[in-house]
């Protein structure tokens, strides 16, 4: 016979609850000091008629807690089967993405529309790569969508990332991260507004290695082809200094190549709404599928103790109210 496991013990002391409440309702029987001789139960066959009710109830309360302990039999194992991307968002935090071409600049409307499409993708794992002249892995991938927003919001321009843009170097990073996953489907999304000119790798080297890994880069190139102002210090007098940059920076040619190489694509993000359609078509990317944990299959017996049960019970309550023309359960 297989071994019989329990879901839960608690739950059978509704059943013992019933157990009680039965014998209370009979405990007048046991009040009775002619019960306690053999030949006294004999000669008073009524009182032989209620311990035998008593009994029968008593089993089928019996019954019913041993039923809702959920007593039940394994029968193997069975493994779900879950839909899942890696994704890294590889991010440049270079002073040019407080640019103000975008609304209130191009870092806080990214942030915004990558917010958007993570909650797009539950089951998804997403990771947070920033990039100035040095990268840094801000999450590692995650499931947990509350921390990766959170962790979004934390995505800022300075710090210790220095003042280039080290586009080689991210995105090798990234690479690194995506080759240590088991899934099928990897990809990395790039923002970028600028050119790299700082780096160990350059960004077709680390393209060469994403190709290596089967892992899919689509670059984004955010920021529009006019001019625009960033923020630049402060004067003598408190206020805010601004500084010009011109547009049409972004190095297209290269972030075409990265995509070419790992059969990903290049988009253009001149304003927040083409940053938001490009976004959205990427998130239409075919899921792969990861095992998950595995899950023991169960055969339920609980019915074989609960139809009997409720059978026993309601066959002492009948002959209860009949045939020893009592009322009450």
């Amino acid at each position: 016979m297989k071994e019989i496991e329990f879901a839960t013990l608690y739950n059978s002391l509704w059943g013992v609850l019933g157990l009680i409440v039965w014998t209370l309702s009979f405990y007048y029987i046991f009040k009775k000091p002619e019960l306690l001789l053999p030949a006294s139960m004999v000669k008073n066959s009524n009182s032989a008629k209620r311990l035998l009710v008593w009994l029968v109830g008593a089993v089928g309360w019996l019954l019913i807690a041993y039923s809702l302990t959920q007593p039940r039999s394994p029968q193997g194992f069975a493994k779900n089967k879950i839909e899942v991307n890696d994704i890294f968002f590889v991010i440049d935090v270079s002073r040019s993405m407080l640019a103000d071409d975008f609304r209130p600049n191009r870092l806080e409307v990214a942030k915004d529309k990558i917010s958007d499409f993570v909650a797009l993708r539950p089951t998804d794992r997403i990771g947070l790569i920033m990039f100035s002249e040095r990268a840094f892995t801000l999450l590692p991938l995650s499931t947990d969508l509350k921390l990766i927003k959170q962790m979004v919001g934390e995505i800022n321009v300075g710090g210790m990332l220095g003042s280039g843009t080290n586009i080689g170097d991210a995105l090798g990073l990234a690479v690194a991260r995506g080759a240590q996953s088991l899934a099928k489907n990897k990809v990395i999304i790039l923002l970028t507004d600028g050119v790299s000119n700082v780096g160990f790798l350059t960004p077709i080297q680390a393209a060469e290695e994403a190709k290596k890994q089967g892992i899919k880069v689509y670059t984004i190139g955010i920021g529009g082809r006019g001019d625009a102002k960033i923020p630049y210090g402060k004067n003598i007098f408190g206020r805010q200094r601004y500084q010009n940059i011109p547009g049409g920076s972004i190095d297209f040619k290269t972030l075409k190549e990265i995509a070419d190489k790992t059969n990903g694509q290049t988009f253009e993000a001149q304003d927040e709404k083409a940053l938001a359609e490009v976004l959205s078509e990427i998130e239409k990317l075919e899921k792969s599928e990861i095992d998950s944990s595995a899950k023991i299959i169960y055969k339920e017996l609980y019915l074989r103790f609960l139809v009997p049960g409720v059978i026993a019970i309601l066959l002492a309550a009948v002959s209860r109210k009949y045939l020893l023309k009592e009322g009450g359960v």
